[in-house]
C-alpha cells in the first residue's frame, strides 16, 4: 500500500500539485470576478430597459388617449363640419389609421398591440438581460466553489510538502490535495455553466 501511494510523497509530485492548484485557484478567482462583473452589467441593462419600457408604456397610453379624443372629435364633426373633422383626422396615429383601414372594429387588439409594440420590445430586452444576469450569477457561484475546493487542495498539498518524506501524514495530505484538485476540475468542467449571449 505504501509503495502504491509512494509517489504521492514525492517532492516533484507535490511541487506539481501546488503549482496546478495555484494556477486553477487563480483562474477560478479571475473568472468568478469576471462573471460577477457581467452579472452586474446585465442587471443594470435590465433595469435600464425596464425603466425605458415603463416610460414608453406610459407614452403609448397617452397616445391612445389622444387617439380616443381625436377620433371622438372627428366623429362629431365628420358630417356637419368636414374641415374640422379633417384636422383631427390628420392627427390620428398610424396604428389608428391602420385600424380604420382594416374596418374590423377601430379599437381592436391589433391596434393596442401596435401601440404597445415598442414598450413591449423594451420589456423583452429587460427580461433577456435579467436572465443573462441570473446565469452569470450562477456561473460566479460555481466558480467560487471551484476556487474554494482548489484553495483547500492547495493548503493540503502545501502542508504535505512541509512534512518529512517518510511521514504517512505527508502522503495523506498529498492524497487529499490530489482529490481536491480532481474534484475542482470536475466541478469546473461539469457544473460551471457556460453563458451564451445572444447576438
Amino acid at each position: 500500500m505504501k509503495k502504491f501511494f509512494g509517489f504521492l510523497g514525492n517532492e516533484v509530485f507535490l511541487g506539481t500539485m501546488i503549482a496546478l492548484l495555484s494556477v486553477f485557484t487563480a483562474v477560478a478567482s479571475y473568472q468568478g470576478a469576471m462573471a460577477d462583473s457581467e452579472q452586474n452589467k446585465y442587471e443594470i441593462l435590465g433595469m435600464q430597459f425596464l425603466n425605458d419600457g415603463n416610460a414608453e408604456y406610459l407614452t403609448a397610453n397617452q397616445e391612445i388617449t389622444q387617439d380616443y379624443s381625436y377620433y371622438d372629435n372627428w366623429y362629431l364633426n365628420v358630417d356637419e363640419r368636414p374641415e374640422i373633422a379633417e384636422y383631427y383626422e390628420g392627427d390620428f396615429s398610424q396604428p389608428l389609421q391602420d385600424a380604420i383601414a382594416r374596418n374590423d372594429g377601430i379599437w381592436d387588439e391589433t391596434y393596442y398591440n401596435d401601440m404597445h409594440a415598442y414598450p413591449d420590445s423594451l420589456f423583452d430586452q429587460s427580461d433577456t438581460n435579467f436572465e443573462l444576469g441570473s446565469k452569470y450569477d450562477e456561473r460566479g457561484d460555481q466558480l467560487q466553489l471551484v476556487m474554494l475546493i482548489m484553495a483547500l487542495g492547495l493548503a493540503l498539498a502545501a502542508w504535505g510538502s512541509l512534512l518529512g518524506a517518510e511521514s504517512n501524514m505527508r502522503t495523506m495530505f498529498s492524497l487529499f490535495g490530489l482529490l481536491a484538485f480532481l474534484a475542482g476540475i470536475y466541478v469546473y468542467l461539469v457544473m460551471v455553466p457556460v453563458v451564451v449571449v445572444p447576438v
